[in-house]
């Protein structure tokens, strides 16, 4: 089974020219009646030797956590000899699987392993040189808004040698962890206000990364190139970005103050969530504000008498629409994008 990322490799090899992988690649869209830019594809599994893989991965890096514990414990935060291991055996285990064997599934859990171990080193270490003094509770969060900033630049190098997709969203979360850390510094990490305020700057810098996601997007309409897969992951970590606050700042996240109209409100706003969705052909924002709706359906049911089966209906209701969304996706995108600018439809996906 040959990838996307295969194919580009083999046309820059000279193995194959690129006239002859594009016919190739539009005579698998046809057997599959479909169009790869409506199925969202991404790469994870390749085989179930990357889950064998992944599984000795995973454990490794257990131990290695373990015995940097053992070797320095520290009773502020996390070992930084054990978050520092796991870093560096994450990279040295990424030249073999990741570099030679180019496994999809390992190569994600080492990219991760790497970018939290250097973060959880970071850390560590700050939080050893600030105690617990809370006088110098501002202090720490400049550290770790510098612990962000210098995991962004770990991530940065982890894709210049590994090419992995999901690294770019990985340093694109530390660089928005260091905004956060930073804006919290200013105002005082023990102001009333602080977590108003983080609430609308994580929109903010979510807002940031969908158009960072848009732009990859929009530079590889026909997702047949890494740069897809790339967009994909961004567009997944700037979904709760923007759903989270949204939802939280109506109160859905408040149950005692969650009253009809914030009900009804969710779910206009999950309609213009699934518009945005079907119009970019990513399904991300849809997936991550999957639970407020379930929240604010279940009180609608409740207010009107079916107590006993609201979570039944909401499950029935959310479920059914999902499928029927699932099942009906391209007719229903193709409807929506049609409707729009063609400025705007130059450059979104093709629909089938």
């Amino acid at each position: 089974m040959y990838s996307q990322q295969d194919l580009n490799s083999a046309v820059a090899a000279g193995a194959i020219s690129a006239e002859a992988a594009d016919a190739l690649r539009a005579h698998v869209a046809a057997q599959n009646d479909s169009v790869p830019a409506d199925a969202e594809h991404f790469r994870l599994i390749t085989g179930f030797n990357d889950v064998f893989v992944s599984i000795g991965v995973v454990i490794l890096l257990v131990a290695m956590a373990a015995i940097g514990g053992s070797i320095y414990e520290s009773n502020a935060g996390p070992s930084p000899a054990g978050a520092a291991l796991v870093a560096g055996t994450s990279w040295l285990l990424a030249e073999f699987f990741t570099r030679k064997k180019r496994m999809a599934l390992p190569s994600i859990i080492l990219l991760l392993a790497f970018v939290g171990g250097v973060f959880s080193t970071l850390v560590g270490l700050s939080l050893e040189l600030i105690g617990n003094d809370p006088a110098r509770e501002t202090v720490g969060v400049l550290l770790i808004a510098l612990a962000g900033l210098i995991t962004a630049a770990a991530a940065w190098l982890h894709w210049k040698r590994f090419m992995v997709p999901i690294t770019i969203a990985a340093g694109t979360a530390a660089l928005a962890a260091t905004v956060v850390a930073l804006i919290v510094a200013a105002i005082g990490p023990n102001s009333d206000s602080v977590g108003d305020v983080v609430l609308g700057i994580v929109f903010l810098v979510g807002l940031v990364v969908f158009a960072f996601a848009m732009r990859w997007d929009m530079s590889d309409p026909t997702r047949g190139t890494r740069r897809s897969d790339v967009a994909f992951w961004l567009h997944l970590l700037a979904a709760p970005m923007i759903a989270h606050p949204v939802f939280s700042l109506i109160g859905v996240t408040d149950g005692s103050s969650f009253g009809l109209g914030a009900a009804l409100a969710v779910l206009a706003i999950y309609v213009a969530f699934g518009l945005v969705a079907l119009a970019v052909d990513r399904r991300a924002l849809l997936v991550s504000a999957l639970a407020y709706v379930l929240i604010a359906l279940t009180m609608l049911f409740d207010r009107f008498g079916a107590v006993e089966l609201s979570f039944a209906l909401t499950a029935l209701v959310i479920g059914s629409a999902l499928l029927t969304l699932s099942a009906m996706w391209t007719p229903i995108r193709r409807a929506v994008v049609t409707a729009m600018p063609a400025t705007m439809t130059a450059r979104l996906p093709a629909t089938a």
